[in-house]
């Protein structure tokens, strides 16, 4: 038995504002106050979950958003900020064609330029990139049963047997951990699952089990190999 991945979670002071911001950006419904549903069956959901942490440090894991063309590029960074995303500085390089942007919390993300064939046909949301070591995305693709992609100096990449957005790490060095994770999995076994044989499963493949008085009631918390806090919920 394998979980799928039910969500990808943001943390947020102000979940049903950052909700209403990445549904505008993505053009995705907003569902159950916080949720967003996805756009068909390869992406996945995001939901937005409430704390009272103020954002600490950069993020380890980001969305990449693709572009079409440097119009359609322009369109979306034009409409982020109209959102209320604001333009930062993450130590990107002049010559990169990227933008880097946060949103109202001060997550960050990409919009891609045109022409970037690592993202081409994963959809407007290219990849979900985190900063992570080999380890890591072999964990990941071994607990999702999802193929690796990518696998070349230390940079791996998996993707659903169905397609749509990947989700890549960049190998070390990583960056330290100032603050709970404001990104995170939402794991959960198909109908009829047993959550418990799905958590012992996850730990046989490199998992830790944590406490960290987080995530929804009837979840469990765990730890993939590079310590990035997910969660595993009730069958659904």
């Amino acid at each position: 038995m394998t979980s799928h991945l039910f969500a990808v979670c943001l943390v947020a002071r102000q979940p049903l504002r950052l909700a209403r911001f990445w549904s505008g950006l993505l053009g995705r419904e907003q569902s159950d106050g916080a949720t967003l549903q996805p756009d068909d069956d390869t992406g996945f959901r995001i939901r937005f979950v409430p704390t009272d942490e103020p954002k600490v440090g950069q993020n380890r894991a980001h969305f990449e958003l693709t572009s079409a063309s440097l119009e359609d590029q322009q369109r979306t960074v034009s409409r982020a900020l109209e959102l209320g995303a604001r333009n930062i500085d993450v130590g990107q390089r002049p010559e990169e064609g990227h933008v880097v942007l946060a949103d109202p919390e001060g997550n960050e993300f990409c919009v891609i330029e045109p022409g970037n064939s690592f993202l081409a046909g994963c959809g407007f949301v290219g990849a979900l990139s985190c900063d992570g070591t080999r380890e890591v995305g072999y964990f990941w693709s071994r607990a999702l049963e999802w193929p690796l992609v990518w696998d070349q100096e230390q940079e791996t990449a998996i993707q659903s047997p169905k397609g749509g957005p990947k989700i890549a790490w960049g190998g070390p060095p990583l960056m330290p951990k100032t603050d709970g994770d404001r990104v995170l999995f939402d794991l959960a076994p198909t109908a009829g699952g047993d959550q418990q044989a799905e958590v012992e499963r996850l730990v046989s493949l490199g998992a830790t089990r944590i406490d960290t008085g987080r995530g929804e009631s009837g979840s469990v918390a765990l730890a993939d190999p590079d310590g990035n806090e997910f969660w595993v919920l009730p069958a659904r």
